[in-house]
């Protein structure tokens, strides 16, 4: 048997890792600046993170959702105080686009509703209703397919308010869109859609898998725009490389038995990933960071040649060129050994390092960038 074939590889094998730093079976140091699709929020190896996995291994490493595990109680209650979130509730599972399912569920349970709005150049995930509200017809299988997706243009405040009625079950949208190439809701487009659900009685779901967790510089993008919404989807940054996602849920919701279930989620050692997660993003001012050298490597990078636009909040920062990016994205990976993301538009690079990445770090970013660059509009 061998894997399916379903990513394009760099022929790279990393076997170590440390912070930001990757290293190859060669022996080659790469830095760091995806963390794997924003996944190493607190960097790779960080000592917290592997000794509160070590000491949970030594103890329990799994057992089923029917009994009681306290950690999962820890996690939520570090969660809660830390994004501002206190009064949620927590839903545990193993996925962005999980959570995604789950929230998107759970909404049509609240309002028993069908139609859901989502937005061009989104994506939820790869799962059912998730891929049925992504932008990405290739993604979608004739399963997916389904009248019950409302696709809007991003950011048109006129198109959302025309599309409303009381038929709208839920809005989903991202708090920063990631594949998208790093487009920012505005404030004012998502103010847009908490009065609209509030008027019309539906669901505001915030899709923060990428753009959450410190990463945009506040605990979640969509703080950047002083909205509440009714349920936030949580993954990629929240256990550092171990798989867990999550969907805050506002009061109002109320819990029946039945209607959410998993057997993975919440397990022991995911629950120590997560609360290692909050503990560094907390003690060490994770958040202050990300604002800090995210600033500085916008600023800078809106200085280079070639540059048409830098999009972006904190660390998660979209860099859009005058040209298509994949050559000096080879070129940044096979000259400079750097990693750096692309997304659905091919002239966009996405920067998405650990929250903890230092100014020196950026700065040889920034100097292979220009390099690069001035070397490729030489041609």
């Amino acid at each position: 048997m061998k894997t399916f074939d379903v990513y394009p590889l760099f022929n790279i094998e990393p076997v170590k890792a440390e912070g930001i730093a990757l290293w190859d079976k060669e022996g080659n140091k790469y830095l760091d600046l995806y963390g794997g699709h924003a996944v190493i929020s607190i960097g790779h190896t960080h000592p917290h993170y592997i000794k509160k996995i070590k000491e949970q291994l030594d103890k329990i490493g799994f057992y089923s959702n029917s009994v009681i595990i306290s950690a999962q109680n820890e996690l939520a209650e570090k969660l809660g105080k830390l994004s501002g979130y206190e009064d949620y509730f927590l839903f545990l599972c193993n996925s962005g686009a999980e959570a995604n399912e789950n929230a998107l569920k759970l909404a049509s349970f609240h309002t028993n509703r069908k139609k859901v709005i989502a937005f061009t150049n989104g994506f939820h995930g790869r799962t059912s209703l998730a891929v049925a509200a992504t932008d990405g017809p290739s993604m979608q299988a004739p399963v997916n397919k389904t009248d019950n997706i409302i696709l809007l243009p991003f950011n048109d405040e006129a198109a959302l308010e025309k599309a409303f009625s009381e038929e709208i079950g839920s809005v989903i949208i991202e708090g920063m869109q990631g594949v998208g190439g790093v487009r920012i809701p505005i404030a004012s487009f998502l103010q847009k859609i908490r009065i609209l659900c509030d008027k019309f009685g539906a669901v505001m779901i915030l899709d923060e898998v990428q753009s959450g967790y410190g990463r945009s510089g506040k605990f979640f993008a969509h703080q950047h725009a002083n909205i509440r919404p009714d349920m936030i989807t949580v993954a990629k940054g929240m256990g550092n490389g171990f798989p867990i996602a999550g969907v805050l849920i506002h009061p109002k919701f109320k819990a029946v038995h039945g209607m959410l279930g998993t057997t993975f989620g919440g397990n022991h050692v995911a629950c120590a990933a997560g609360i290692a997660v909050l503990d560094v993003i907390k003690d060490e001012n994770l958040l202050e960071n990300s604002t800090k050298v995210g600033q500085y490597l916008s600023d800078s990078l809106k200085k280079i040649a070639g540059v048409k636009e830098v999009r972006g909040f904190g660390l998660m920062i979209g860099v859009e060129l005058e040209i298509p990016c994949a050559d000096i994205r080879n070129a940044l990976l096979k000259e400079h050994r750097i990693f750096t993301g692309s997304s659905s538009d091919k002239n966009t690079i996405r920067i998405l390092p650990a929250l903890n990445i230092k100014k020196e770090d950026a700065e040889v970013f920034l100097n292979a960038f220009k390099s690069v660059m001035s070397k490729t509009l030489v041609k």
